[in-house]
Parts: C-alpha cells; structure tokens; sequence
C-alpha cells in the first residue's frame, strides 16, 4: 500500500506542475505573439507581456489577501468554537495535529447538502467550512476523510497553488480581450497604414488573432485538469493521514448519491468543495466544464491503494450517473 499511495501523490503532483507550465507556456506565447504584432519589435512584445503581468500581479495580490473572507461570507458560513461544536472541533484538532499545521478556524454553513471546502493563503490563516448536512449525514470515520481531505489542500498550499493559475488564466483572457477589441476597432489596419506592414509582423498578427480565440479556451481546461490532480492528490494524502482509505470512500460515496442541493454555491466556488456541489441534473450544471475529478475515478484510485477490486456493473453505473 506505502509504495501506491507515494507513486500516487508523486503522480499527482508531476501531473499537476506539467498542466501548470503549459498555462505559463500559453500566456508567454500569447503576450509575445500580440505584442509584436502591435509593435513590430520584439522589445515591444516583451514590453506587453510585462504589463499583462503586472495586472495580474495586482489582482492576485488582492485575491490573496482577502479572497478567503469573501468566500466564507458569500457562503454564508459562521465560525464556531468548543462550545458550540465540539466534536467537530475534535475531529478538526485531530486532523490538524496529523496534517502538522496549525488549528484552522471553523465555520458551519447552515445547508442540509453535506459538502465542505478549505479556504486561505497558507496553513496559518487557514480555514475549514463543513455544512451542517455533512455532519449529520456522516459518521466519524467519514468526516476525518473528509476533513483530512480538505486539511491536505491547506497543507499542500493549494489554495496558493490554485490562485496562481487562476491569475495566469485570467490574464490570459484579459489580454486576449484586449487585443480582439483592439482589432474590431481598428488597430491593425492603422498600424499597417503607418508603418506599411511587414512580413514577419502580418504573420505574428494572424498568429495573434488565432490564439487569441484560443487561448483563453485551452487555458481554461487546463485549468479544470490541474484542479482535478489537485482533488486526487488531497485524496491520497487525506489517507495518509486517516490511515483509513474506507472512511474517505463511504464519504465519497455518500454525498455523491445525495440529491440535496447547495443552494450557496456556484460557478466561482465550486471547485473550492470536497465534491462538485452542482448536481447534473440542476440547470447551473457544465459537465463539460466540471471542477472536480469523477467520484467513480476518486473511489477506485483509493481501492487501488487497498488492493480492493475496482467499482464496476451496476455500482459503477449508479456513481457515473450522479457526477
């Protein structure tokens, strides 16, 4: 089991810095491709590249620092203490002491769908939200997995790791904006006119337009696939903590066949949850866009380390149909 579940997170990891290097490959491609094709230099093109960092830089740095309140507001989650909560302070204190970070805050969202999620730039200003359907529809065993689960993100600097490319991603749409709308209105015609074209740079700007429309798309999925990795990882490192690969598994298993919905998320928060809070059969549903990994996936990665035979027939089938 020590040697599948290592090869599992060292997996998830290469994995998941591979999808982010191809994000920074994007943005770098794209920068230097719209620049040049305004400027005609490659000191041009550099010139925007740095602009388009340095807004990102300003919107992550606001993220950083108080994108964890606003979630927690938006929400709807209040904090609790030893006296209001104390067996789920337990159970939190518990996994925190194995996890080797500090005790996060606790709030409850007042939800019959159980869920949870993990929120905060580092392990010291870290917090951990549960529904009050998660404790009520799980026992012990099941909330630690849960809230190993969610323990691993904060240990792991997901939330940091997932804020940087969300930044990359959304400067890339930005820059893609921009340039289009430079385009529609014009910029490229009078840049011709002035400086009569150029070889090089009427090809660079086709090559803009193009990635431009692009871009921003693949971005996105990659996004949504580094998201995923990051959900495994926290799987298997969840275990590491519980040593108890089953609990995680009834829980998977558990809030995926419940039908209750969460009214509180959506589209911004969902890849924040322990699972995806939309539901397929709910309108606001993308499965094309999904955040999460598929819980069938989640389960049968967790079997492997156990040595337990896959989810397959008619079990397999009734998870597929409630991601």
């Amino acid at each position: 089991m020590a040697e599948t579940f290592y090869a599992q997170i060292a997996a998830n990891r290469r994995n998941s810095f591979f999808l982010s290097l191809i994000v920074i490959a994007l943005f770098g491609v794209l920068g230097f491709a719209i620049g040049y094709a305004i400027s005609g230099s490659a000191s041009g093109a550099l010139a925007v590249m740095a602009f388009a960092i340095l807004l990102g830089g300003l919107a992550a740095a606001g993220s950083y620092f108080s994108g964890d309140s606003l979630v927690l507001s938006v929400s709807g989650a209040k904090e609790v203490d030893e006296t209001s909560a104390p067996q789920l302070l337990n159970v939190v204190r518990e996994m925190a002491i194995a996890a080797n970070v500090p005790m996060p805050k606790v709030y409850i969202i007042d939800d019959t769908a159980p869920n949870a999620f993990a929120t905060g730039r580092d392990p010291k200003h870290a917090s951990v939200a549960i529904t009050t359907g998660l404790l009520e529809k799980l026992d012990r065993e099941e909330l630690q997995g849960v809230i190993g689960h969610e323990l691993s993100h904060v240990r792991n600097f997901d939330i940091r790791f997932a804020l940087i490319v969300g930044v990359l991603v959304g400067s890339i749409a930005l820059l893609a904006d921009f340039f289009l709308r430079f385009t529609f209105w014009g910029g490229g015609r009078s840049r011709d006119n002035d400086r009569g074209g150029g070889g090089l740079q009427a090809i660079m700007f086709v090559v803009a337009i193009v990635l431009s429309i692009l871009a921003p798309i693949a971005a996105r999925f990659v996004q949504l696939a580094v998201n995923r990795q990051r959900e495994y990882l926290a799987d298997a490192s969840s275990v590491q903590l519980t040593r108890n690969p089953y609990g995680l598994e009834r829980a998977l298993a558990k809030i995926s066949e419940d039908q209750e919905v969460l009214e509180v998320a959506n589209r911004a928060t969902q890849h924040m949850y322990f699972t995806n809070p939309i539901k397929k059969f709910e309108q606001r549903a993308s499965g094309l866009f999904s955040t999460h990994p598929p819980t069938l996936d989640r389960i049968n990665r967790l079997r492997e380390l156990t040595g337990d035979k896959p989810l397959e027939g008619q079990e397999a089938a009734e998870l597929s149909g409630l991601d």
